[in-house]
């Protein structure tokens, strides 16, 4: 249910065919497709003032709570998770995921402008929003790059402490929806637990690396 790295990504990628191993200019357009997708649902969530798991969930507490702009928190709030990804996934990982968080961070700033001025239905927002997010992570992830996120410190404390991975991630993510009660409406955070549950059944159902051969 959240926006970061699924367990099913931290694995190690299948066999490789250098012939179907995406090009560089792949990977660019890649990553920028997929950052634009993710930010699009990010903001979708956004507009109606609802959450979801992971980093981009506490970014979207912390700008409700604050009122700085999601984007720019959204980035901040990464940092930390991308010194920690340097060693549990490697440079390349890393700076593929700073690429696509800092895009994703700044469309996420452009899409409220292009936005008509109209409401819009929350649970098609919250739905539509989740649906979108899960793809734009699927479309980086097969182009070995994430939105940062929870999944780092968990392989972390998984490595150090020998911690489940899957449980400190499920814990984080809750985390998250409880803290989002005190700033958000209780059928609003329903609504969103519900649009996280749905991104997170379109990373299991598509997501499996030992699959897909073109990373």
């Amino acid at each position: 249910m959240a926006t970061d790295t699924p367990r099913a990504a931290t694995a190690p990628y299948g066999p490789q065919t250098p012939g179907l191993r995406h090009s560089v200019a792949e990977d660019v357009f890649g990553i920028l497709s997929g950052a634009f997708v993710a930010s699009l649902g990010l903001d979708l969530l956004h507009s109606v003032n609802a959450v979801t798991g992971g980093t981009a969930g506490l970014s979207l507490l912390l700008g409700y709570a604050t009122g700085v702009p999601f984007g720019l928190l959204f980035f901040l709030v990464n940092v930390p998770f991308f010194a920690l990804a340097v060693r549990a996934k490697g440079w390349q990982f890393t700076l593929r995921s700073v690429a696509a968080v800092a895009l994703a961070s700044a469309l996420a700033s452009v899409h409220p402008f292009t936005r008509l001025a109209v409401p819009i239905e929350p649970v098609y927002a919250v739905l539509t929003g989740s649906l979108l997010a899960g793809i734009g992570l699927l479309i980086l992830f097969r182009h070995r790059a994430s939105l940062g996120g929870f999944n780092v410190l968990a392989l972390t404390l998984h490595e150090r402490l020998g911690w489940s991975a899957g449980y400190v991630q499920m814990a984080l993510d809750v985390a998250v929806m409880l803290l989002a009660f005190t700033v958000v409406e209780p059928s609003r955070v329903l609504l969103s637990a519900a649009g996280a549950v749905l991104l997170s059944v379109v990373l299991v159902l598509n997501h499996k690396p030992g699959r897909y051969l073109g990373t």
